[in-house]
């Protein structure tokens, strides 16, 4: 019996103990996703919650043709064009696009018009290439001068991994991007609403042109439309852009509201895919994103981190009589996007004084260093640390330090040096002077004796 109760012990022992030991976060269950690179992002303050191969060079398809849209909203915004202007399609319309079903055009004739709003609708829903030419010229001439327009406005938006050589994402082995640098793009263009019309529209009806009659188009995104692909709809998708190329698989850029909350997915190298449950083939791209938008919705929210409003540090003070040294807090908050199962308490703090001692007047308030607040090696970001109270300086004690200070300076030092010097020298001359003259002196005496001796 005894016996029994002292196993009991021993296992009551750990879970007691585990009452004092903090819990951590719970890892977050991985999205599953069929592609090669994907990101999430929190559009409205740039975090990524996401990151499959995100920074990783890939091709994007005809995702490229957000960027094309963006610089014509761009054009629109500035006066250039506005979304009212009529384009006649010209001669470059189909420069560098391939003929084939991969390549989707809105066969536009040679003079034919059409407003740069229903180009926009071309160039987004269907996802047509030829009008992404023929926009590129409305806004730079040649398509030579707006894809070197691309480019540049790329490396604006901040991408570090993104070269285009054409308007539409024809491939090219130079004409590259990474998820990343995507979600960038696509984050720019969702500043416009005309924009976020367009990629929200299943069904779109272009009106007659003087070369055409009217054409109706559907939207390539299963998330927005059952069109081109049936069971994919996300009520929460507010629009996206496909891609698709055999070099690049099955690309899309999609974005994704609840309430304040806007999110970013890309999904890069993806493709038809077996999924448990389902007898036909599934499209990678569309699953991946929807998972991917849902994933983040449920697992993250926006928190609100502070430390407190208790002293963590202590800085020496001097040139006061008041008080030799002051106390620092922790000010203000961080607001990041996090697990909802992240314990707040378990983020740690890593403190750095601008210096171990500070000289009065010091103010409450005065920043005297920083915190840093980081968890699993991510910083999250910094707080200052302020005094706590005021201290007062000592004016005799700075008067002090003033006087010390300057007989310190190097510069007042020299001047001492060369003045003592100076008067070493012409105390120098001084001595030999007087040398000089007692020497002169005694000689002249010694001669007039002799000569007073002599005389007869």
């Amino acid at each position: 019996m005894k016996k029994n109760r002292f196993f009991a012990w021993l296992l009551l022992v750990p879970l007691v103990l585990s009452l004092f030991v903090p819990i951590p976060a719970a890892a977050l269950d991985e999205p599953e996703l069929y592609c090669t690179n994907a990101v999430l992002l929190d559009a409205n303050y740039g975090e990524v919650l996401y990151d499959k191969g995100a920074y990783e060079k890939a091709y994007p398809a005809s995702t490229t043709k957000v960027m094309t849209a963006l610089l014509v909203l761009d054009a629109i915004e500035s006066g250039q064009l506005t979304a009212d202007t009529m384009v006649t399609a010209g001669e470059t319309r189909m420069q560098g696009i391939p003929s084939g079903a991969s390549y989707v055009v809105a066969n536009l004739k040679l003079g034919e018009e059409m407003s740069v709003k229903e180009l926009l609708y071309c160039l987004l829903v269907p996802s047509a290439a030829d009008a992404a030419n023929v926009l590129a010229v409305a806004v730079d001439g040649t398509i030579e001068a707006f894809v070197e327009h691309m480019n540049r406005k790329a490396g604006e938006l901040g991408c570090q991994g993104t070269h285009f050589t054409n308007t539409s994402g024809v491939h090219s082995e130079e004409h590259y991007s990474t998820a990343y640098d995507l979600a960038l793009i696509m984050n720019a263009a969702l500043q416009y609403d005309l924009f976020r019309t367009i990629i929200g529209t299943a069904v779109h009806t272009v009106p007659a042109t003087n070369m055409s009659e009217e054409r109706m188009y559907y939207n390539t995104n299963g998330l927005i439309s059952n069109w081109t692909y049936s069971g994919y709809v996300y009520d929460k998708c507010i629009g996206g852009k496909t891609g698709n190329t055999d070099e690049a698989g099955r690309c899309l850029v999609a974005a994704a509201e609840d309430g304040d909350t806007l999110l970013i997915s890309v999904v890069l190298g993806s493709g038809p895919v077996q999924v448990e449950g389902y007898a036909d083939l599934r499209q990678g791209q569309l699953i991946s994103s929807s998972n991917l938008l849902k994933w983040g919705f449920s697992n993250f929210q926006r928190v609100t981190i502070t430390r407190g409003d208790e002293p963590v540090a202590e800085v020496a003070v001097t040139l006061s009589r008041q008080a030799d040294s002051v106390l620092v807090k922790p000010q203000g908050s961080i607001t990041r996007t996090l697990p909802k199962d992240l314990d707040t308490e378990l983020i740690e703090s890593e403190i750095t004084l601008f210096s171990d001692t500070v000289e009065a007047p010091v103010k409450a308030g005065d920043v005297l260093g920083i915190m840093k607040l980081s968890y699993e090696g991510e910083t999250y970001g910094e707080l200052d640390l302020v005094a706590v109270t005021s201290v007062e300086r000592s004016e005799l004690l700075y008067k002090k330090q003033q006087f010390i200070e300057f007989f310190q300076s190097s510069t007042v030092k020299l001047v001492l040096v060369v003045i003592f010097l100076l008067a070493a020298f012409i105390l120098l001359k001084l001595l030999v002077f007087r040398k000089r003259r007692r020497y002169r002196a005694g000689t002249g005496a010694h001669r007039r004796g002799n000569y007073r001796g002599t005389r007869r």
